[in-house]
């Protein structure tokens, strides 16, 4: 990611969850956000402390972490949200399976259980991962029940000492059987399994040495033993095809997505014919990023189309599909949560 300073250097996670909708009654508009003819902008919550990623749990409480290290919870026009668990370093991934709550950040993956109202048991799976310039990011839960989870470079273009860096992960919900899943990704930051696919799709942050427009962020579907070739391949914006050295056997991308932006998270729609990516954008600079674009799919499976969905954000990060087919959007910079949802 394109800023200076810490969120894996400052980025966190989207993940496709069902969860409730919220009632307009509650919400208070949101016209600082410019969204599609047909659709409405709500602030569902908001008084948060840089919102990282989101995740419905299975009492139907939206969970959020937050970049300082606590995981809290929200409810539709929450203003004041009720902290669950306190300690983490940078906790960029969510991810539920019954009544286990997955964490993952920096340099560690752990689980909570939830009893009543409150999260207890914290319990380490997974510790002293590779992480410097990136870490551990967003966490998803696949179709064969392992958790799958991005782990970042530890600088911008180098030779990796540990083969874990620059990867996705796999691990068993015991945090035994650690694999490495697809490799050459920089920075692996959001993570969603595309509805009625099984498949796994990660959004990926580039290199920051080859100027301005150059290279793009991308999307990529991961399968075992692939390989998208960082450092030394990259996806050329201009060209739109792989650039660079040693491209071959490199997978190339899904979709490129705009240079500098900062890719952030993604969800799909419930009917997986479209995904939602957030673009984190630029830290000291306006001129990339800061929106949440559309992708659509075709019936093959690739990407036809992608276009701006919403504009307005400050940094939005983590993106959520609602069991209603809601669009929740967390802006990191503002500490909102934004709803938007077709009139």
């Amino acid at each position: 990611m394109r800023p200076l300073y810490p969120l894996g250097v400052l980025l966190a996670a989207g993940l496709v969850l069902a969860g409730p909708g919220a009632s307009s009654s509650l919400l208070l508009g949101a016209p600082e956000l410019g969204v599609p003819t047909g659709y409405a902008a709500e602030r569902y919550a908001s008084g948060l402390k840089r919102p990282t990623a989101m995740a419905f749990g299975p009492d139907g409480r939206l969970y959020i972490a937050q970049e300082t290290g606590q995981i809290v919870v929200v409810g539709a026009g929450s203003a004041k949200p009720r902290v669950l668990a306190r300690g983490f370093h940078e906790p960029l991934g969510l991810v539920w399976s019954g009544t286990r709550l997955f964490v993952s950040s920096r340099g560690r993956l752990d689980s909570l259980n939830l009893v009543g109202k409150n999260l207890q048991a914290r319990r380490t799976l997974l510790k002293g991962l590779p992480n410097g310039r990136h870490q551990q990011d967003n966490v998803v839960v696949g179709g064969d029940g392992r958790l799958y989870l991005g782990s970042g470079s530890t600088c911008d273009v180098c030779k990796e000492k540990d083969s874990r860096s620059a990867t996705i992960l796999s691990v068993l919900p015991n945090g035994r059987d650690l694999r490495i899943v697809a490799r050459g990704l920089r920075n692996p930051y959001g993570l969603a399994i595309r509805p009625g696919t099984g498949r796994l799709y990660v959004t990926v942050n580039g290199r920051d040495d080859l100027g301005g427009s150059e290279p793009a962020e991308m999307l990529v579907e991961v399968e075992q033993g692939r390989n998208f070739g960082w450092p030394s391949c990259w996806p050329s914006w201009a060209r739109k095809r792989l650039a660079g050295s040693g491209c071959a056997g490199v997978t190339p991308p899904a979709a490129y997505l705009e240079p500098r932006s900062g890719a952030g998270g993604i969800a799909f729609a419930r009917d997986g014919t479209a995904a939602y990516i957030a673009l984190w954008g630029q830290y000291f600079g306006k001129k990339h990023g800061r929106t949440v674009v559309r992708l659509t799919f075709d019936a093959d499976g690739g990407v036809a189309r992608q276009q701006d969905f919403a504009r307005g954000f400050d940094h939005p990060l983590a993106v959520l599909v609602t069991r209603d087919d809601a669009l929740l959007v967390s802006d990191w910079g503002m500490g909102r949560i934004y709803r938007i949802a077709r009139k």
